[in-house]
């Protein structure tokens, strides 16, 4: 099985190399020339990194700035405590990862990052430190590949901290197996001290070495000096949440693959996702934002799976992936509301996996925060029922309800409801549940979810948030978690109907929501009502739509809240940049969220209830906008006669025919075909 896997590893890498030397893939744009990895690096303005990684792996590899953000690295901060294998972006608290941290120093030396040597592509990161060391990294799924240069003066020495966790650590422990390999394995603590996960690492090297000394879990690694010229070290530090032995073998498949291929291969790996969306217009920085925000979208959740197809379950035993990918490292709380969406749009493959993953975690065991066993640094899964529906009502139908029915009853009957945002929040649960319920034919169970969630919805609304008073743009008014009544006041548009017959009239409702945003009540720093500039398309009101969207992607709009409150002065400025304050201040990426906002509307289509198969519709941000399906058809969204920004929509068409809607079903995209916005 191991050999095989890798000689059809090297196949796949030769292959594309070939189709890249002959023109078949360099005959689309490479889009990973557009991707800017320094996007909301800096400061809190999006919690991002530039880290070496490749589509939903395991490893993401990058220096930790000392002190540190979220995920690790701060772009304006020189001082590093080490290079690490893994983090998640923006997830909050005190992020997560920051494993097996190397300093290519003695531990005590301060290390600074060159900032004018630094350069980040999908798939590779490079600098200078300032002791005279250039730090490569690279990445497979699981394997962290970190190439040092040193002076040629310099003994090459590198500190290995098995203690360096962005959270709290447990235990770990290493032993010596060679004269270039340790191995052994780490346990920590996961997002906000929940939880723990345990990870086996086979750390290897391409030169001899000693252990020359070890104190408080700092291990100092010296190599032999063998005269050669290169004062280069390779590292490859390879994971398993599944045992030692997997993490070896990993190490082993991939041996006879040299950094530059394994780089090339990375690249590789991104340029086919990417390519999946084309378009055509628009200037340099909103394509560069735009598939910026794409690829922040594919790096979770982690593909956990051995080489042996086997992962390791949240009821702490090792299972068979029964072919296959098992994937864990969760952020639902946010994700679902367009990350997911847009896989099941991009990578409909990827997400049947990804579903499977979910219905076997409900088997193994599940909590809303992380549980005692898990593969991989992971956050939150609540939410999960409304993302499986969502995928299932889009096509994915591989998803095995009655698998995981009891549990999710289970989970549904423990919502928390303690706080105005926790009874809506639940109240999408419920009615996410009411349609899962009529999939598996529990009709009667139907019906019960179906009438609790309406009456959970009318009773909180009429009593929080139908009657607007002067407490209404407070943050966190009446235990509101984060956000403001107005905020949370349209989390559900799936009950926009009722929303209207409680204020009087489907106008009324309009009016109110057009006060929400000509008084810059919105918030897009946080997520509660990233969804509500699509409302207007449903209140007959699409120019309104249009306007806020475009206003989001292109202008500088008035931002009066923050991640975490109002802030004393309202700041002035984009929401999205192509710079390291990539993100208005106080807005987390959180793990794809945001940066699938992005995407969706940029290229003119919008989930607005996660669990209904349909897309709101508006103009692109793009002349045309290209979409690749799995299915082998190809959808597009262009602009017609389009001569200013401020033009206005006077009719759709998609192939040919006149639409008189504002929305398309995800089965009409599926189909392939032409959407045109025709201004004149």
């Amino acid at each position: 099985m191991q050999w095989k896997i890798a000689i059809y590893s090297l196949l796949i890498l030769t292959w594309m190399t070939l189709l890249v030397s002959f023109g078949q893939i360099g005959a689309t744009p490479n889009n990973n020339q557009y991707v800017n990895l320094f996007i909301g690096t800096s400061g809190d303005h999006g919690q991002c990194d530039p880290g070496a990684a490749v589509p939903f792996g395991m490893v993401r590899v990058c220096p930790d700035s000392d002190p540190r953000s979220h995920a690790g690295y701060d772009y304006s901060v020189t001082r590093i405590s080490g290079i690490s294998v893994n983090r998640l972006s923006g997830v909050g608290c005190g992020g997560v990862g920051g494993n097996l941290s190397i300093k290519p120093s003695l531990p005590h030396v301060n290390l600074h990052l060159v900032k004018q040597s630094e350069k980040a592509h999908p798939g590779y990161y490079l600098v200078m430190l300032n002791n005279g060391v250039k730090a490569e990294l690279t990445a497979t799924h699981n394997i962290a590949v970190e190439r040092y240069t040193f002076p040629k003066d310099t003994n090459a020495v590198l500190s290995l901290n098995l203690a360096s966790s962005f959270e709290r650590f447990f235990d770990g422990q290493y032993e010596v197996i060679g004269d270039n390999e340790l191995e052994g394995y780490i346990e920590c603590a996961n997002v906000c001290g929940h939880g723990r996960y345990k990870l086996y690492f086979n750390l290897i090297t391409d030169k001899r070495f000693k252990i020359q000394s070890e104190a408080n879990k700092q291990i100092v690694i010296k190599f032999e000096d063998d005269n050669a010229k290169s004062k280069s070290v390779e590292v490859r530090i390879a994971l398993s949440s599944v045992s030692q032995m997997a993490a070896r073998k990993e190490n082993e498949q991939a041996k006879k693959m040299s950094f530059s291929q394994m780089k090339n291969q990375a690249r590789l790996l991104w340029a086919e996702k990417l390519n999946k969306v084309e378009v055509r217009g628009g200037s340099e920085d909103e394509r560069v934002i735009f598939y910026t925000s794409l690829y922040r979208t594919l790096l979770s959740p982690a593909n956990v799976s051995s080489s042996e197809n086997q992962y390791f379950g949240t009821d702490g035993k090792v299972h068979q992936t029964e072919g296959s990918t098992y994937y864990s490292s969760w952020s639902l709380w946010d994700t679902f509301r367009t990350k997911f969406p847009l896989l099941v749009l991009l990578e409909p493959q990827a997400m049947k996996d990804m579903t499977n993953s979910l219905v076997r975690l409900y088997q193994n065991g599940k909590k809303n925060w992380s549980t005692s066993y898990e593969a991989t640094p992971t956050v939150r899964t609540e939410h999960s029922s409304v993302l499986l529906l969502d995928a299932y009502r889009k096509g994915l139908t591989n998803i095995d309800f009655s698998a995981c029915y009891q549990q999710l009853c289970h989970e549904a009957s423990e919502l928390p409801m303690n706080s105005p945002d926790q009874k809506l929040e639940a109240s999408i649960d419920l009615w996410a549940m009411a349609q899962i319920a009529d999939i598996v034919g529990q009709k009667e169970d139907a019906d019960t979810y179906r009438d609790a969630s309406e009456q959970l919805f009318l009773s909180t609304w009429k009593e929080e948030f139908m009657n607007i008073d002067l407490n209404y743009a407070k943050m966190r008014d009446n235990g509101l978690y984060q956000g403001t009544r107005w905020q949370y006041r349209w989390a559900l548009p799936q009950y926009l109907p009722q929303m209207a017959v409680l204020v009087g009239s489907r106008d009324t409702l309009s009016k109110q929501l057009k006060y929400f945003f000509d008084n810059n009540l919105y918030n897009h720093s946080n997520e509660p009502d990233i969804r509500v500039p699509y409302l207007f398309n449903r209140l007959n009101a699409s120019e309104e739509t249009q306007g806020i969207v475009s206003n989001i992607l292109t202008k500088e709009i008035t931002h009066k809240y923050g991640g975490n409150g109002e802030f004393k002065k309202p700041i002035v400025g984009r929401t999205y940049k192509n710079s390291p304050e990539g993100y208005t201040k106080e807005m987390d990426e959180d793990d794809g969220t945001m940066g699938a906002w992005y995407v969706f509307s940029a290229m003119g289509l919008y989930p607005l209830i996660v669990g209904e198969p349909n897309y709101e519709l508006v103009p692109p941000l793009f002349d045309a906008v290209t979409i690749k399906l799995e299915n082998g058809k190809i959808f597009s969204i262009k602009c017609k006669n389009r001569n200013s920004p401020n033009a206005v929509v006077t009719k759709i068409w998609l192939n040919k025919n006149s639409l008189d809607r504002w929305h398309l079903s995800h089965e009409e995209v599926l189909k392939g075909g032409v959407l045109e916005f025709d201004y004149k």
